[in-house]
């Protein structure tokens, strides 16, 4: 089964693009929050793609689609890992990205989004690798 990973490619491309233009304005200023909000989102949605599309990898090691569609977000990457479609150490930099994320959702100051730039670099190198491994066969 191939999986289509256009709509998560796009999002990477988005986050990536958000990340380089923060690097190249002044810290405070209004260009630098806008950005700052791009990049937030950007993982944001990024995030929620790549847990979508990790479940429709996982369909053919349950015995039903619902099996896999009860599974939490955390779940899904328990299982990738006990399937060997990723390591333990991917396994919990997604935890701690999914924790951000949460975090996110209740905090909407200045100190999660500083968090969440903080934690970038490693979790564009990880969707990056978990794109790739839902895209072989």
């Amino acid at each position: 089964m191939t999986i289509n990973t256009e709509y998560l490619e796009r999002c990477i491309e988005t986050l990536e693009k958000s990340y380089s233009l923060i690097k190249t304005v002044k810290e405070g200023s209004i260009d630098y929050e806008m950005y700052r909000n791009s990049l937030v989102k950007s993982f944001e949605i990024t995030l929620e793609q790549s847990g979508k599309l990790l479940r429709k990898k996982l369909e053919p090691y349950f015995s039903s689609k619902k099996a896999v569609d009860n599974l939490t977000f955390k779940d899904l990457f328990r299982n990738a890992y006990k399937h060997s479609l990723i390591s333990e150490e991917e396994v919990n930099r997604w935890f701690l990205y999914r924790d951000n994320r949460n975090n996110t959702a209740h905090d909407y100051g200045i100190a999660f989004a500083e968090e969440t730039l903080k934690i970038i670099d490693n979790f564009l190198n990880d969707v990056k690798h978990l794109k790739e491994m839902i895209t072989n066969e």
